[in-house]
């Protein structure tokens, strides 16, 4: 079992900046690909940004990029994602997930790739 913690959620004015971070306990971290989803009321759940268990490969979903950034630190178990000139459509509740990785630059988009999920963090961005 892997426990996923996310953190650092809360409320920006658009154009601000926040940053993310999802605590992993468990099992051993660099053995997981992890992800980000965010899911909006009323929306479904959707892919934001993904990265290998060995941190050499990531992924921003294509309206995001430049904006979003994922990365992870190993020796601290965690994964973050930056978020930068955030606007009020940037407000869901986002989640962390992570999977075994097959190999050390996979890296997995779909919600059902992943076995694992945290709690999710609110992220509101006023206008």
């Amino acid at each position: 079992q892997v426990q996923l913690v996310e953190s650092g959620g809360g409320l920006v004015q658009a154009g601000g900046s926040l940053r993310l971070s999802c605590a992993a306990s468990g099992r051993t971290f660099s053995n997981y690909a992890t992800g980000w989803f965010r899911q909006a009321a009323g929306k479904e759940r959707e892919f934001v940004a993904a990265i290998s268990r060995n941190g050499g490969i990531s992924t921003v979903t294509n309206s995001m990029k430049g904006r979003f950034t994922i990365s992870r630190d190993n020796a601290k178990n965690t994964v973050y994602l930056q978020m930068n000139s955030l606007d009020p459509e940037d407000t869901a509740v986002y989640y962390c997930a992570a999977r075994r990785g097959e190999y050390n630059f996979s890296t997995y988009k779909a919600i059902y790739d992943y076995d694992y999920w945290g709690q999710g963090t609110q992220v509101t961005v006023s206008s």
